[in-house]
């Protein structure tokens, strides 16, 4: 049986590094998770959250799936939400995306890969939306880039639309919800303007 021994030992040397630099680090970090951020990403390997923005483990609460979708039957991604608005007190909801998105270009393409169809169901549903914007542009670059885009500002609209978030800014809770997309290319973070706060 393999048993990844690779990885266990870059956890042992990683661990041992934060202990050197900060010896408290661990210890206090056990003590509390107080984050301010809920980070709604895309499950994609190249998008770790905590590291594109410069923050520590334990600063921000973050759920991820393909494409990141929020949608009002996905228990999974509802429970997140409910557990860091009412729970831990988030102030801010980051939707981000990123240009390139697998589950994107397989949406738009049309490509067939199984039981994951089903889920990239809510991309196209979003295509469908924008067609007019769509098959105004030219490149496929240009459309998918868009897209990604229009995905991210959907799912902030859906974020919003939730129970959660209805009865937070109803009871007069501070929360933002952002929608945010990435460049893997060069590594920068874009604000697609569509910030909401009630």
């Amino acid at each position: 049986m393999k048993i990844l021994q690779e990885l266990f030992e870059n956890n042992k040397i990683w661990a041992e590094n934060i202990k050197k630099s900060r010896p408290n680090f661990f210890i206090n970090l056990s003590k509390q998770q107080k984050p301010k951020y809920l980070w709604i990403g895309c499950s994609d390997s190249r998008v770790p959250a905590t590291e594109i923005v410069g923050l520590e483990p334990g600063e921000i609460f973050v759920h991820r799936n393909i494409a990141n979708i929020v949608v009002y039957n996905d228990l999974n991604c509802l429970s997140v939400i409910q557990y860091a608005v009412d729970i831990l007190k988030v102030k801010h909801i980051i939707v981000c995306g990123h240009y390139g998105c697998g589950g994107i270009i397989s949406a738009l393409n049309n490509e067939e890969h199984g039981l994951i169809d089903n889920w990239l169901n809510h991309v196209k549903d979003v295509h469908c939306l924008h067609q007019h914007k769509m098959d105004r542009l030219k490149s496929d670059k240009e459309k998918i880039d868009s897209l990604c885009e229009l995905n991210v500002k959907e799912q902030v609209t859906n974020v919003c639309q939730t129970s959660i978030v209805q009865h937070a800014w109803n009871a007069g809770q501070a929360l933002s919800v952002h929608g945010w997309i990435y460049a893997i290319e060069d590594g920068r973070l874009k604000d697609l303007k569509v910030c909401r706060t009630e």
